[in-house]
């Protein structure tokens, strides 16, 4: 369900890696970054009338309560099959105009709802 040599795929590893604790695995045929929780997935879909969509090249997070409205109206967020219904928001990063800062502060929010508390506090002890 993905390509190990997708160079969308290595940003999205390169950020969620310099998360303190964080390690990969698959899940459900994707790669996904876990503390003790997943707190980001890579590659998403949904049902479209009766249809599914593939996202291949998208973030699924956890976005930060506040943030989550403005997201959903975004062109390129959706919400995901499965873990929508609790939240979660998938945010495709394939394009030309990808703002990767911004993607790094979804990483980032995603994992602050889910990581130890311990782990927080290391990175917010860091520079």
């Amino acid at each position: 369900m993905f390509d190990d040599d997708d160079p969308y795929l290595a940003k999205v590893r390169e950020l969620a890696s310099a998360l303190p604790g964080t390690a990969e695995k698959i899940s459900h045929g994707r790669p996904a970054f876990f503390t003790t929780k997943v707190f980001v997935y890579y590659g998403g879909s949904l049902k479209v009338d009766g249809s599914w969509v593939e996202h291949p090249h998208a973030v699924i997070v956890q976005p930060d309560p506040a943030d989550r409205r403005a997201l959903i109206e975004e062109a390129r967020v959706f919400v995901p099959a499965y873990l929508g219904p609790s939240g979660w928001l998938g945010v495709d990063v394939d394009g030309t105009d990808t703002d990767w800062a911004e993607v790094a502060e979804l990483l980032d929010a995603s994992y602050r709802l889910t990581a130890p508390k311990r782990l927080v506090a290391e990175l917010d002890s860091r520079p």
